[in-house]
């Protein structure tokens, strides 16, 4: 796999035949040629194979893994294949239970791979192919180089976050955007987290970088080519990049030197450079950790180890390989900025499949093939493919396009063929030509521009939705992206010349105005894409109130109990408060006022309104309030004395006289 660039000499041709500034779909800048793995080499062969459940080979392995009870015996194969074709072969990588690299001498990989498809132990059997690198690098954050100023490089600053239509130019210019994907609303809905991981596979990263150093996890590096690796080729726990310069012909005959391009640091810069530290820029997915696995060297690297990589990126143990530890950190998004032409390697169908199973989305750059096109990985199903358009929303000239591709977004553009560059992505870099040297920023003068920049800029959106929501799918994200995606644009360049983009074919297309059959569903909009992830706020809870007398007499106890509560959205009842809103001379709460009932005491006549608040699980409240009408105690009038009249009980003076008469009687008894 290599870096998607456009083609040099045509590049270089017509930027000799054009004047400084004309505005023509071919005076745009793209991404600088890096060298990739030239012709296969006829006495060398790389190739992944898979073999049938049901062969002799694998029947064979599995027999041996009942009787010593290890089932992490792995296909290596190579002997046995070997001696079959009478060729020297070696073993390489595993990939999976019935998956494994091979490597051959004497031929070519296409040869082998060949004369493998024709073995019955074999389901199937392709290059294992280099692939390069693919570039051309809650609120608004107080990071410099985010705002437009005059005083920065570019001026524009990052333009690629902000709010489309908003204006750019630090001057009075009325310069406008329409590309931009409106992270700043986007961190409004939340700032990202932590607890997300994007796995960056690439050429690893610059540790040391300021606006990196808190925001990476260690990594690991799976490049296994000592030639390609520069750090002597094994596999190990250190994803930091040592550079990727080459020398002339050292990817093959006719190849051209190259500067290192510390494509991993760019592309971990656009997700998830430390954001709103008063330092630098800011990434896309703002606070979201990065994983950075390195998988490309000098001249790309393997489809063998980015697979490998991908697999263990997402946490998924490959059955047989013991020699690569777990991943402490699993990403629930891989990005990669890597591809070559072609059609999807059968090599990466079970790994897309095992990815989405785990529910981890895998964002890759479309391609750099002007106009061609999309290029492999990004054409496999299962990925999330991105082609790159320039500030005022058309294809950028270098963009592959292709219906495969799911959203647009921006890959940064000059306009002009010299000077400063207008509209690049400005992100994390080092200074270093071959070795590391200082750490800084991409600006007009060392650009950044690329499909390899719109897929970072994807890969931290996507993170960012899944800290809204973690439980999301690949699917689910893939159609909320392309749903919330704003429209292309049919006008806005400065060459009357340019048209809609047509299906790719053979011929190159530079600019031209994008349509959802090649460019995906549209602009990416990062803030409506979040937007669309958060739930609809559930309704607040309901209650009512019962009274068991609701005209008690003065001096009663009664009890008023929550009826009917109800939490809504799957919520819970969390909480009861009892207040008396109204007339509290004639009652008083007896206990406790937070329980689902409450005890009144009565005191005097009065009307008494009850008041009652009920709080779901998630904070949300609902009301009810009831009068109770307390009534008077009733008087106990005292019974009146009886009467004289009427044939009725004696009076008072005949019942003295009856006393002073039995008195009398009293003494006159005989002793």
């Amino acid at each position: 796999m290599s870096i998607l660039r456009p083609a040099p000499a045509l590049l270089a041709l017509l930027l000799g035949m054009l004047p400084a500034f004309a505005g023509t779909p071919a005076t745009e800048r793209g991404p600088l040629q890096r060298p990739g793995a030239t012709a296969e080499d006829g006495t060398q062969a790389r190739v992944i194979v898979k073999y049938r459940s049901t062969s002799g080979l694998m029947q064979a392995l599995s027999a041996t893994s009942a009787a010593t009870g290890n089932r992490q015996v792995r296909p290596q194969h190579a002997a046995t294949l070997g001696t079959r074709l009478g060729l020297p072969m070696q073993d390489g990588r595993v990939l999976g239970e019935r998956t494994q690299a091979l490597r051959g001498q004497g031929l070519s990989s296409s040869a082998l791979a060949a004369k493998l498809r024709l073995q019955d132990d074999v389901e199937w059997a392709v290059v294992d192919e280099r692939r390069s690198i693919r570039d051309i690098a809650g609120g608004t954050p107080n990071d410099p180089l985010y705002a437009a100023n005059a005083s920065i490089s570019p001026a524009v600053g990052q333009w690629y976050l902000r709010a489309p239509d908003a204006a750019v130019s630090p001057s009075t210019s009325t310069t406008t955007v329409v590309s931009s994907i409106n992270a700043a609303a986007a961190w409004l809905t939340t700032p990202g987290s932590a607890s997300i991981t994007v796995a960056v596979l690439d050429t690893g990263v610059r540790f040391d970088h300021p606006d990196l150093t808190a925001k990476l996890w260690p990594g690991y590096d799976f490049v296994s080519d000592s030639t390609s690796a520069g750090d002597g080729g094994a596999r190990d726990a250190d994803a930091t990049d040592p550079g990727d310069y080459t020398i002339t012909n050292q990817c093959g005959s006719g190849t051209a030197a190259s500067t290192s391009s510390w494509h991993g640091t760019q592309t971990a810069g656009l997700v998830g450079a430390a954001t709103d530290n008063s330092v630098g820029m800011a990434g896309s997915g703002r606070n979201t950790m990065v994983l950075p696995v390195r998988v490309l060297g000098k001249c790309g690297g393997s489809d063998s180890d980015i697979i490998a990589a991908m697999y263990w990126s997402a946490g998924i143990a490959i059955p047989g390989d013991t020699s690569t530890p777990a991943n402490p950190h699993p990403a629930k998004v891989i990005s990669m900025s890597l591809g070559k032409a072609g059609s999807c390697p059968a090599s990466y169908t079970d790994v897309f499949t095992a990815l989405a199973a785990a529910k981890v989305t895998v964002v890759i750059a479309a391609g750099n093939t002007n106009g061609l096109a999309v290029e492999a990985p990004a054409n496999c199903s299962g990925a999330l493919a991105v082609a790159g358009v320039r500030h005022i929303g058309s294809k950028v000239g270098y963009s592959s396009i292709g219906p495969q591709v799911t959203i647009a977004a921006p890959a940064g553009n000059c306009v002009n063929t010299t000077g400063a560059c207008l509209y690049p992505i400005l992100t994390t870099i080092n200074k270093g030509t071959t070795t590391p040297s200082s750490n800084g920023y991409s600006d007009s003068t060392d650009i950044s521009v690329g499909t390899s920049f719109a897929a970072p800029i994807v890969a931290g959106t996507v993170a960012l939705m899944l800290s809204v929501d973690p439980t999301l799918t690949p699917a689910t994200i893939a159609a909320k992206i392309k749903s919330t995606a704003r429209a292309f644009p049919t006008s806005g360049s400065s060459d009357a010349a340019v048209t809609a983009c047509r299906a790719p074919t053979a011929t190159e297309q530079l600019e031209c105005y994008c349509t959802t059959s090649t460019c995906g569903a549209g602009l990416l909009d990062a803030g409506a894409a979040v937007a669309s992830v958060v739930p609809p706020a559930a309704a607040p809870p309901t209650t009512g109130i019962t009274v068991s007398n609701s005209a008690p007499t003065a001096g009663q106890s009664i009890t008023v109990s929550a009826s009917n509560a109800t939490a809504n959205g799957g919520r819970s009842i969390a909480g009861y408060q009892w207040q008396i809103t109204s007339g509290g001379a004639f009652a008083a709460f007896s206990g406790a006022t937070n329980a689902a009932s409450a005890t009144l005491v009565t005191s005097a006549a009065g009307s008494v309104v009850l008041s009652l608040t009920v709080t779901d699980n998630a904070g949300a409240t609902g009301s009810a309030s009831s009068t109770v009408s307390v009534q008077a105690a009733p008087v106990v009038t005292p019974t009146a004395a009886p009467s004289s009249g009427g044939g009725g009980a004696m009076s008072g003076a005949w019942v003295a006289l009856l006393g002073v008469a039995a008195f009398a009687l009293r003494r006159a008894r005989p002793v």
